[in-house]
């Protein structure tokens, strides 16, 4: 193999190993910021929380819908649990 389709090959799996950290990273900050200030986080963070069934999200579903103040996200967050629930049943 020639030294520049190595480097090539090098290069892209480091770019490919940034890009899914800097990722996860993301979707950690966005997890944390369901309570937060900003509709767009919360939104978000439901986003992440509806791939990640669990009974502790249901739980922390159930204190985040008796906490929100807007009524979609409350609705978006109450059609999450549901399903979740649901499906754990």
């Amino acid at each position: 193999m020639r030294v520049g389709t190595r480097v090539a090959l090098v290069a892209s799996f480091l770019g490919l190993f940034a890009g899914v950290g800097l990722a996860q990273h993301s979707i950690n900050r966005y997890r944390r910021a369901l309570f937060s200030a900003r509709p767009l986080k919360r939104l978000s963070a439901l986003g992440y929380l509806s791939a990640h069934p669990s009974v502790e999200t249901v739980r922390l579903l159930r204190d985040y819908i008796a906490w929100e103040q807007q009524p979609m996200l409350r609705r978006r967050a109450e059609a999450i649990a549901g399903r979740m629930e649901s499906k754990l049943a």
